[in-house]
């Protein structure tokens, strides 16, 4: 099934440098760009890709149009993905974008785009309504964490929280458990004791993992 792409990104070659990228990848095409947000809004209404691929600053401010774009959709255009390439790895602009919903959202460290793979399977995973954090921002995470600073995910143990920190990119249970060596089976019951402990645990579960991907982006 083809993937139809929206590119927002306001530094020219870079932005044809991701359109070719994109292109070349198989199911994937870009039907649109724009170099600012109003722009961007205009292409996504005329054109109703299933992701944006938007630089986190834009004009006209070129302060946080990417952020502010991935809200104006949530609104406007519900079932339009947004991958959010950005320079920050501060947890911060990451919550920003996550708090209002982590579905079908993606958060990518721009140097991340060197690698192909990492940016056309993220909006692969956003158009399927899935989240994606890039590492860098997991482990900046992870380390604050062991600053001292107390958390409710102190409860959990470091194996449930190598499980959170791959929910928090994207990843479904049988990805999670090929990337921890665990069997599916496992890797369900880890995640049933972190919602049990992170006091969310009566819930539908794609509301579950939410809220536990959110409380692990805010701490």
């Amino acid at each position: 099934m083809l993937i139809r792409v929206v590119l927002a990104e306001d530094d020219v070659l870079l932005r044809k440098g991701l359109a070719q990228l994109i292109d070349a990848a198989p199911n994937l095409e870009v039907v649109g760009e724009a170099a600012d947000l109003p722009t961007a809004l205009e292409q996504v209404d005329a054109l109703r890709p299933d992701v944006v691929v938007t630089d986190i600053r834009m004009p006209p401010t070129k302060k946080d149009e990417g952020i502010r774009l991935a809200a104006l959709l949530r609104e406007r255009h519900p079932s339009t993905g947004v991958v959010v390439l950005s320079q920050h790895k501060e947890p911060a602009y990451a919550y920003a974008l996550f708090e209002h919903g982590v579905a079908g959202r993606g958060y990518l460290i721009k140097e991340r785009v060197a690698e192909v793979k990492d940016l056309t399977d993220a909006v692969r995973q956003v158009a399927a309504g899935l989240s994606v954090v890039d590492p860098a921002v997991v482990e900046t995470m992870v380390r604050a964490r062991r600053g001292g600073r107390r958390s409710p995910l102190d409860a959990l143990t470091a194996r449930e929280l190598e499980v959170l920190g791959h929910m928090a990119q994207g990843k479904s249970n049988a990805a999670i458990g090929k990337a921890l060596q665990l069997t599916e089976g496992a890797v369900q019951k880890h995640t049933n004791s972190m919602f049990a402990k992170l006091g969310i645990a009566e819930e539908p579960d794609i509301n579950k993992r939410v809220r536990a991907v959110l409380l692990f982006l805010d701490q």
